[in-house]
């Protein structure tokens, strides 16, 4: 408890109630019959830099829940901070700054927030209408916004739905030969499974 109080773990602390308080609405949108992460979900806007897009996809966005992803970056990066600063005292014996042990906590939590990430993506039980959502992006065009395309190694892609809802989905091209590098725009023209789709080079980019 001294050193959730300490005022070099205000931020950290602050982070975990934080935490507290999403949980709190979470349960109570969920007894109301409403759901906090799917309005995140919906209200998310959809026109990015290609650098924000390219993060976005990065962690996951899109097949993560926006909510779930959120408090696994508060708990990561307020756990980081405290461990961190209870280090610093027990082997230099000084408090460091908040402007010091922020960015440390910053910097390692995101990529535990994309590797946590990258297994619930792959355990999260998919709803019916996630589904549905996600095969009606067959015919639609994408943006390759991270990586090259090849076959049987997807990159990643930024689509919009007929609602304007923006999904993270990765694409690799139909044909062998072909690749799709950062700024192409593709047609997807088959769902192989879940945020994975096959795709060719949009035939009509004009019409993006």
């Amino acid at each position: 408890m001294e050193w959730l109080l300490a005022p070099q773990s205000l931020p950290f602390t602050a982070a975990l109630l934080l935490v507290a308080l999403i949980g709190v609405i979470e349960t109570a949108a969920v007894l109301s019959g409403l759901s906090l992460s799917g309005w995140l979900d919906a209200i998310l806007p959809g026109d990015f830099t290609p650098a924000v897009d390219a993060w976005l996809g990065w962690l996951h966005v899109g097949r993560v829940p926006v909510l779930v992803l959120l408090v696994l970056w508060l708990s990561t990066f307020s756990m980081i901070g405290m461990l961190f600063n209870i280090l610093a005292y027990g082997v230099l014996g000084i408090h460091p700054y908040p402007l010091i042990s922020i960015p440390v906590a910053f910097a390692g939590s995101l990529p535990m927030v994309r590797l946590t990430g990258a297994g619930l993506a792959k355990i999260l039980p998919k709803d019916e209408t996630s589904a549905v959502l996600l095969e009606t992006l067959v015919g639609r065009t994408a943006v390759v916004i991270n990586g090259t395309a090849r076959a049987h190694y997807p990159a990643e892609a930024k689509v919009k739905n007929e609602q304007g809802q923006t999904f993270y989905v990765r694409v690799e091209p139909e044909q062998d030969s072909q690749t799709f590098t950062a700024g192409q725009s593709v047609l997807l023209i088959k769902q192989i499974s879940g945020t994975r789709f096959l795709a060719i080079a949009n035939p009509r980019p004009d019409l993006l």
